[in-house]
């Protein structure tokens, strides 16, 4: 077997060892050792930001329509990015952000750059560099959607203050940074009936997707939720 290749290394925030890898045309993001990203999981990255956004008005990539704005948290190898501004018009905002500024620079080279398509370069994508949880504590009824793939989802498998994000205050953030009527889509590893409680307690509606992570439809699956909150009066609780 073709042996792995380093590329990059880097180190979270946290402290956490980071390393870019290569093999073959597969390249890999190891947090600490373990897988955080694959490009083979390319199709659920995508399916995130296709599932977050199938309420927005749909449009060709860059043609005139509603002004959107919608948050990204986590930049990874740039496929959500990628799939949320093919579907937003040309007048909307996609706002990515990224704790560590090494995947920032991973994703403007070479090395991740190519295998998006380059999002970073779209003028409608805004790069903030930092936790993803202070751009939505900031936000009140601004975003049509959020879209959260950091780390491997609830679980928070490499960095453990990211629970902070998908426990009852995190969701509660969530749902005061979105309009009514908008949506929050979580990617993650592994199922959790945990969390789509969470989320129903606070007041959306929420369902958990089964999504294939490589383009072709088989091997391993990953699990998107998409959680509305309802254009009514309701409160979360």
């Amino acid at each position: 077997m073709q042996p792995w290749e380093r590329l990059a290394s880097a180190t979270a925030p946290d402290g956490q060892p980071l390393e870019l890898k290569r093999r073959g045309k597969e390249v890999r993001i190891f947090a600490g050792g373990l897988e955080l990203m694959s490009n083979e999981d390319e199709s659920s990255s995508r399916a995130l930001a296709s599932l977050g956004c199938a309420h927005l008005a749909p449009t060709k990539s860059g043609a005139s329509g509603p002004a959107s704005r919608v948050l990204v948290g986590g930049l990874g190898m740039g496929f959500t990015l990628r799939e949320a501004l093919d579907r937003v018009s040309a007048r909307s905002t996609v706002e990515v952000a990224e704790l560590v500024p090494a995947v920032v620079e991973w994703n403007r080279g070479e090395w991740l750059g190519p295998l998006a398509s380059h999002p970073l370069r779209d003028a409608r994508a805004e790069l903030h560099v930092l936790d993803v949880r202070s751009r939505i504590r900031a936000a009140t009824a601004l975003y049509d959607a959020v879209l959260l793939d950091v780390d491997n989802g609830p679980i928070a498998l490499a960095h453990a203050q990211n629970d902070a994000l998908y426990g009852r205050r995190g969701i509660a953030e969530c749902w005061a940074a979105l309009k009514p009527g908008g949506v929050l889509a979580v990617w993650s590893l592994l199922d959790d009936a945990r969390y789509t409680k969470r989320l129903e307690q606070q007041g959306f509606a929420a369902r958990a997707e089964r999504v294939f992570g490589s383009r072709n439809g088989r091997g391993r699956q990953h699990v998107v939720w998409v959680a509305t909150r309802p254009t009514g009066p309701r409160a979360g609780r």
